[in-house]
This record gives C-alpha cells, sequence and structure tokens, in this order.
C-alpha cells in the first residue's frame, strides 16, 4: 500500500516545521520537487520570517497568517490547506478568526512583492500532466 502523501507539506516549509538542513526519507515526493531542495528552502526562509513576525505580533501561528490572508482577500476565495491531524484542522480553523487590518494587509502584500521564491511548484513532468 502506498504511503499517503501529506497535504500540509507546503504549510510545514511555510512555517518553519521545515528548513534547508531537514533531510527527507528517500520516498519522499519532496526530493524531487523544485521548491522543497535545500536551496529552495534557504532562499525562501524570508516568507518564514515574515510570517513568524506577523504571527508574533496578531498572537496567532505562522500557519494561521497566509490563510487569513487569503481569507481576507475576496469574501469568494475559500484556502484548503488540508491536514490528517485534528490539532492542525483546529489551528487552521482559527485564521478565519485572526483580522488583518489594512496596514497588515499591506505589510505582507508589499514585503511578499521584494520576495524572489525560490523553486519550482511541482517537477516539470508532473506539471506537464497537470496543465500547470
Amino acid at each position: 500500500m502506498k504511503k499517503r502523501r501529506s497535504p500540509s507539506r507546503t504549510w510545514q516549509v511555510l512555517t518553519g516545521t521545515i528548513d534547508a538542513g531537514t533531510r527527507f526519507d528517500p520516498a519522499d515526493f519532496r526530493n524531487i520537487s523544485p521548491r522543497f531542495t535545500a536551496e529552495a528552502r534557504g532562499a525562501n526562509q524570508s516568507v518564514v520570517d515574515l510570517l513568524g513576525r506577523v504571527a508574533s505580533r496578531k498572537n496567532a501561528t505562522p500557519a494561521q497568517i497566509p490563510l487569513a490572508w487569503v481569507l481576507a482577500r475576496k469574501p469568494w476565495i475559500v484556502p484548503s490547506p488540508g491536514t490528517t491531524k485534528l490539532h492542525r484542522l483546529e489551528e487552521n480553523l482559527g485564521a478565519a478568526e485572526l483580522v488583518l487590518s489594512a496596514s497588515d494587509m499591506k505589510e505582507i502584500d508589499d514585503a511578499f512583492s521584494a520576495i524572489n521564491v525560490t523553486g519550482a511548484r511541482l517537477p516539470e513532468q508532473v506539471l506537464a500532466m497537470s496543465n500547470r
């Protein structure tokens, strides 16, 4: 039986759970994913730092900030982070209670626009099959 892929792997990077020094099991999909190379994780640390700063100020977790940001963008956008753990589901739901002010949104937007995210979302062969 194939091991089920964790739906929250990107969140692990965004929240600092994994970093440039993290080693993955040889069968882990992240070993072939451009955004999960050690170089990309190191280069994208500024995203982790930004989320950590905002989360600290808002008394939230770093995982809640991008969810709250998406929710604040447009009322019809619904983030779908996925999880296999009840405590992560509860954490994710807490993002709906966060209020990001216009200045919070501007800070996040301005800071993120200055960051060049490194690494493609998925390997080229997967992107080719999914019509991107």
